[in-house]
């Protein structure tokens, strides 16, 4: 099977020869080709070039276009600087007030977003027939976060939601927008990162944020695409709404046990993870990543995508990745 007939028949329940590999990579991609961080988010040919040696060294199932989180909040009009090895820095948060106006972008005339698009288009054209191409939006709650600063945000979903209720339609109309551009230019998958609402509980997501991610990935689908949820950190207490969004897989991050995520969602969701990316893969050893690495499978149950809980740390050796993989290889049994 090629990497994306494996995430096809894993979606769809079917058997499969090995579970499929899905990692997230970024700045451990630009490493590889001996580039800064910085080169690889700003710049989609640093990001292709990344992608497409790492595909060649490591047997993923899927080449990815996340690289930061703030393509759209740059489309909004927010300013950052760029540090050489981190993500963006705001210069200052947009104040929405109740008088301001979001505008929504178009996701082709701003240079960041544009950059995105053409990542996708130039992966999917060097490997899309034999990977899955993995496009990328921020969620709701991560977007405003972006634009108002964490802090603020979850202050303002307290104190002043309408504030946020304000903006709401703006963001989700413009993810749609970049997302349908993305799957246009080949993306078969977009990945949704809505990494604050792991620091809500569940009665503020239900009420704020559920509502408008099931909006945007049944427009995804509608668009002919899959989708991927992917919220950082500890998810425990959301995973039961999180399975009735809509999304074809959901990440779990090293914090959440995989077999009481499995239990949560049910059977039917594919679930991503969860190797820890610090201690369970970069300071740890090939033998170790492999017992663990069996774990996750065994725990997760049959429909299942293999990676850490988030980002290779940049300085993972590449021994252990060529371990998480290949513990990846043995025949799985045809999902539930």
């Amino acid at each position: 099977m090629t990497g994306r007939e494996r995430i096809e028949a894993t979606l769809c329940g079917e058997q499969v020869d090995q579970v499929a590999f899905t990692p997230i990579t970024m700045a451990w991609a630009a490493r590889q080709i001996g580039r800064c961080y910085r080169d690889y988010y700003l710049d989609h040919r640093v990001l292709v070039e990344a992608q497409l040696v790492v595909a060649r060294l490591v047997p993923v199932d899927q080449v990815s276009t996340i690289s930061d989180p703030f393509r759209e909040s740059t489309a909004f009009g927010a300013q950052f600087d760029w540090p050489e090895n981190g993500v963006g820095i705001p210069r200052h948060p947009l104040p929405l007030e109740s008088g301001d106006r979001l505008e929504p972008f178009d996701p082709y005339a701003c240079e960041r977003t544009r950059d995105r698009i053409d990542a996708v288009a130039a992966l999917a054209r060097a490997v899309g027939s034999t990977h899955s191409v993995l496009g990328w939006v921020e969620g709701p709650l991560a977007e405003y976060a972006d634009l108002r600063g964490l802090d603020q945000a979850l202050l303002d979903l307290m104190d002043e939601p309408q504030r946020f209720e304000r903006v709401a339609d703006v963001l989700i109309s413009s993810a749609v927008r970049f997302a349908q551009a993305q799957i246009d230019a080949g993306a078969d998958m977009i990945g949704v990162g809505d990494a604050a609402c792991s620091l809500i509980g569940p009665d503020v997501y239900q009420q704020y944020i559920h509502p408008l991610q099931c909006e945007l990935f049944k427009q995804i689908h509608d668009a002919g695409a899959r989708v991927k949820l992917h919220i950082c950190g500890n998810t425990s207490h959301l995973l039961p709404l999180l399975a009735t969004t809509g999304a074809d897989v959901i990440d779990i991050d090293w914090m959440v046990p995989l077999s009481a995520a499995r239990q949560a969602v049910g059977k039917g969701i594919v679930l991503a993870g969860n190797l820890d990316p610090v201690n369970g893969l970069m300071q740890s050893d090939p033998e170790s990543i492999s017992r663990a690495t069996a774990d996750c499978i065994r725990d997760a149950g049959p429909r299942f995508l293999l990676q850490p809980g988030c980002e290779i740390p940049v300085a993972t050796p590449i021994e252990h990745v060529h371990a998480l993989a290949a513990a990846a290889r043995p025949s799985v049994p045809a999902g539930a």
